[in-house]
């Protein structure tokens, strides 16, 4: 019996769950008219359902909080504004919020493992550390130990290459950049792991919004780099944390005994 399963049956023998709510959400949704919440993604993925609070009310995001709460998940949400943030600040007073990433984190109460492996994420830019640090927020709550290396593109090659040592230590690297996109590349040359290239809107007029970044990593040169879409630091955090936990999971099956 799942850890989940066991949390739902508690809180209905606690009368803090209905018979039919706790049906719904064994049954691997929960249908709150606005929203149906996938409930068995961290049994098939590994990590439970991330809302997405751009262009929903404060109210809606409240109510996916409190559903994945009830149902015993942690409960992290991207892209939250500043009206969304202040109206769950109060309601959820022991919640992470990141306002430079936009991010909300309520976890499960109680001790959580030791974060495994590392992922190094590097921005070009200053301008680019709000995506940075969602990515950064995203492999962090996920498991992974995390690192950020702020302010190192190309237009001066030498910051980069004083941060060698730290970056080759790395199992993934994160590389976020607007402007002509060219810093993944320049790191995926320097690196033995994989390179997850996350382009941002940062840059004038023929950047085109993160356009011409976009094309560039996904023309890179380097052999060992991916691209992720535009100011989507979740999903390069999302398949960083994935990646080092599938490393760790490798080591630990070749662990004697």
């Amino acid at each position: 019996m799942t850890t989940d399963v066991r949390h739902v049956l508690g809180l209905v023998r606690d009368g803090a769950l209905s018979i039919d709510d706790a049906a719904a959400q064994l049954g691997g949704v929960a249908d709150l008219g606005f929203a149906t919440l996938d409930l068995q993604r961290k049994e098939r993925c590994g990590f439970p359902e991330v809302v997405f609070a751009e262009g929903k009310t404060a109210e809606w995001v409240e109510g996916a909080v409190r559903r994945l709460a009830a149902a015993g998940q942690d409960c992290f949400v991207t892209r939250v504004n500043p009206a969304q943030a202040e109206h769950l600040a109060p309601l959820f007073p022991t919640a992470e919020q990141d306002r430079l990433a936009r991010t909300f984190w309520l976890p499960v109460p109680g001790e959580r493992p030791a974060p495994v492996g590392k992922v190094c994420v590097v921005t070009a830019g200053t301008s680019d550390l709000p995506v940075a640090q969602e990515a950064a927020n995203t492999a962090r709550v996920m498991g992974a130990g995390v690192e950020l290396i702020a302010d190192v593109g190309v237009a001066g090659i030498h910051r980069v290459l004083r941060q060698r040592e730290r970056l080759a230590a790395a199992d993934v690297v994160v590389v976020v950049a607007g402007m002509d996109g060219a810093l993944p590349s320049v790191v995926g040359g320097l690196v033995d792991c994989p390179v997850i290239a996350c382009p941002t809107s940062v840059g004038y007029g023929a950047a085109f919004g993160g356009v011409a970044a976009l094309l560039t990593m996904l023309n890179s040169c380097s052999a060992g780099v991916c691209s992720v879409n535009i100011d989507a630091g979740f999903k390069a955090g999302y398949t960083a944390a994935l990646i080092v936990k599938r490393i760790e999971k490798a080591r630990n099956s070749k662990t004697p005994g």
